[in-house]
């Protein structure tokens, strides 16, 4: 058994041990390898395991993985901040974009996706931890955001992702994820119909379980250590 073969199996079991503990199923809670920074053959080796979903945060190094792995119908989600001249190239080559915070993005997006194709799997991302430096719609700017980014063609909101800050403290760290779930319950009840949480990383995909996530975004526990973010 590979490395990363054995790191999926560790994550997987995770994930299973929290769902458990939160009294749901794991059927629906989805895992997302964050391959940015790591080759195309670890990708490669990852989904000989069964690993079928990979989110990148560089439009360029994504592209380079779709086009290299591309005997492998992988499921690819765009997981880092969009500029708008990196638009296009997401919504041609990418099934998920999760960082939506503006409505240009959106925009761009959704013409650059065309109604040709299937609709682009989209979420907004919200900054919950309300850090100057976290990219990131505001909770107050959710809403607006959210009904005119579902207003739009070839899109399909999904619901919503965040990245808390970084902390030891479990319980300010399950209250920021709370806080998510939350306010995609509000938004449901203002008419959408998101069904998305896409929310835990590596250090703390079992707060992120606990409190409803539907996508654990984790690369470090799978992949190892970064040479850079």
């Amino acid at each position: 058994m590979t490395t990363i073969c054995a790191n999926l199996q560790t994550v997987r079991a995770r994930i299973a041990a929290a769902a458990e503990t939160a009294g749901r199923s794991t059927g629906g809670i989805s895992l997302l390898a964050v391959s940015k920074t790591f080759p195309a053959r670890q990708v490669r080796e990852a989904a000989a395991a069964g690993q079928r979903a990979f989110g990148e945060n560089y439009v360029q190094e994504g592209l380079a993985k779709i086009q290299s792995l591309a005997d492998m119908n992988l499921e690819w989600h765009f997981i880092g901040p969009l500029q708008s001249n990196k638009a296009r190239a997401v919504a041609e080559h990418f099934h998920w974009a999760h960082s939506i915070d503006r409505v240009k993005i959106a925009e761009r997006l959704a013409a650059a996706r065309g109604s040709q194709r299937p609709p682009l799997q989209v979420c907004l991302q919200i900054n919950v931890s309300g850090e100057a430096s976290k990219h990131g719609v505001s909770p107050g700017e959710t809403a607006a955001l959210a009904h005119a980014v579902a207003a739009l063609p070839n899109l399909r909101l999904r619901g919503l992702m965040a990245i808390p800050e970084p902390t030891e403290d479990q319980a300010l760290t399950r209250r920021r994820f709370a806080a998510l779930r939350a306010l995609r319950d509000t938004l449901n009840r203002d008419g959408l119909a998101l069904d998305t949480l896409s929310m835990g990383m590596s250090h703390d995909l079992e707060a992120a379980v606990l409190e409803g996530a539907t996508i654990v975004r984790v690369g470090t526990a799978i992949f190892g250590g970064r040479t850079r973010a």
